[in-house]
């Protein structure tokens, strides 16, 4: 029952675990591949003008790799308000000017209901630019502690986890979640600020406007001196060739502290995976703990099959990161309570691809990528994204399956009535011999009937 990769795994750096992960929470927030990876970059060189020491420059890098941990958790809520698509809301937000009431009106305009009509355009509109303040505000927040707590649970240093929940606050006070001001918002999350702004501008509209930008909002979104010392290498042509570099997240590793370099070893890639499967459940309150508990029943029916305890782990973390795809589709289609449109539902059959891509470029996961993007494959054929037949299913894309299925339809939803394990196991009966494997159904009804597995409650 051996799993590809299920031996020992190479001694990994956690710089490139983390720095191709970042990806994932690039397409989130509706920024280019390797967004991320670039302010990272620019981060790291900040920190090396200042003499940042090696301590801090290591809780810095990771901060600037994953500051996005919490941006899946306010998604559902961004497109709820705006009527649009989270992502590319999210993505044009980054560069509106908030500190001109005509620029944060424009940016509320264009982002409200894009293919609703006229009236909801306005409703929507209404809605947001009558209470932006707090909406705003209710939005960091909810993205920056999320961000923190994730970062503490994967033991990073306490310096990472405040830089993450601080990176929205700005110099003259009126950031989010705390109105910190001046010296009292931490330096990392200073440094953080101003370079992902900046790399977004780069990547947007250019250094030059990149630079005009900084400028401009020296003294009251940054720390003056970091403006500064960002134009000081504005002419370092060397660093800007890198910057510019098609695999941003290999050049981003060259900064991590050499005396600070961290190992993912197997306790830590599963650190990794389960904190990256609470971003992906994050991003709809449909889905709380829904890949938590998808690992739970895989992994109680590969020690039914006979699996080891190193396969049954690398199942469990290809079971954790299965929906991490689901991080590039909008809410609108993930929250939708209705049936989707053949449209929506083609754009919904794509998570499984991306979740194979993302997956794919990760060293301590590309081994499980393709186990990881079958969950949705059938014995007939007539499965997603690739249609495999039974002949090319494994035992553990046959678990995984099943796994998803028993855990999706138990799952509580506020939208229809709860079903019972019975109903359940009635439903997925009948798709056993064609689309369920026969075997993992019988290893279900064994490990429910031992006590099996409980549905987690509603999200707060």
């Amino acid at each position: 029952m051996q799993l590809s990769g299920a031996g020992e795994s190479a001694q990994i750096k956690l710089s490139q675990v983390i720095s191709a992960l970042s990806y994932a929470l690039d397409i989130t927030e509706g920024q280019p591949e390797g967004h991320a990876a670039r302010t990272c970059m620019l981060g790291m060189r900040i920190a090396r003008e200042i003499h940042l020491g090696s301590a801090e420059s290591s809780a810095l890098f990771y901060g600037l790799l994953l500051k996005d941990l919490g941006c899946s958790s306010n998604a559902g809520k961004m497109c709820y308000l705006f009527g649009s698509d989270d992502r590319t809301t999210k993505k044009d937000l980054r560069t509106a000017n908030w500190s001109s009431l005509g620029g944060s009106l424009a940016a509320i305009a264009r982002n409200s209901a894009h293919k609703q009509n006229w009236l909801q355009k306005i409703k929507h509109f209404a809605r947001v630019a009558l209470n932006i303040k707090e909406e705003a505000k209710a939005l960091v927040n909810l993205r920056c502690e999320r961000g923190a707590a994730i970062a503490r649970e994967l033991e990073f240093p306490d310096l990472t986890a405040a830089a993450i929940r601080a990176i929205d606050e700005h110099w003259d006070g009126q950031g989010h979640p705390d109105g910190l001001a001046g010296a009292k918002i931490p330096l990392l999350a200073r440094i953080i600020g101003i370079s992902q702004t900046a790399e977004v501008y780069i990547t947007q509209f250019g250094l030059e406007s990149a630079c005009n930008m900084a400028r401009y909002r020296s003294g009251s979104w940054f720390d003056p001196e970091l403006v500064k010392v960002f134009l000081s290498f504005k002419g370092d042509e060397t660093f800007w060739q890198s910057f510019r570099s098609d695999t941003p997240e290999i050049m981003a590793e060259q900064y991590e502290p050499p005396d600070q370099m961290l190992i993912a070893d197997e306790a830590r890639l599963d650190r990794v995976a389960h904190g990256f499967s609470q971003v992906i459940d994050a991003k709809s309150p449909w889905t709380y703990r829904h890949s938590e508990g998808v690992a739970r029943i895989s992994a109680g029916l590969a020690e039914i099959s006979g699996y080891t305890k190193q396969e049954v782990r690398y199942l469990r973390r290809a079971a954790l990161v299965h929906d991490d795809g689901k991080l590039g589709i909008s809410n609108l289609i993930i929250d939708k309570p209705g049936k989707l449109t053949q449209e929506e539902f083609t754009e919904m059959k794509r998570h499984t691809l991306y979740t194979q891509q993302i997956l794919a470029r990760v060293d301590g996961f590309k081994d499980l990528a393709d186990l990881a993007a079958s969950h949705h494959e059938r014995l007939d054929g007539r499965g997603y994204h690739r249609g495999l037949t039974a002949a090319e299913l494994g035992t553990s894309s046959r678990i995984l399956l099943v796994a998803d299925m028993y855990e999706a339809l138990s799952a509580k939803r506020p939208y229809r009535q709860d079903l019972s394990n019975e109903e359940v196991m009635t439903i997925l009966r009948r798709d056993v011999g064609t689309g369920i494997c026969p075997a993992v159904f019988e290893a279900l009804k064994t490990y429910m009937a031992g006590g099996g597995y409980v549905p987690a409650p509603l999200a707060a």
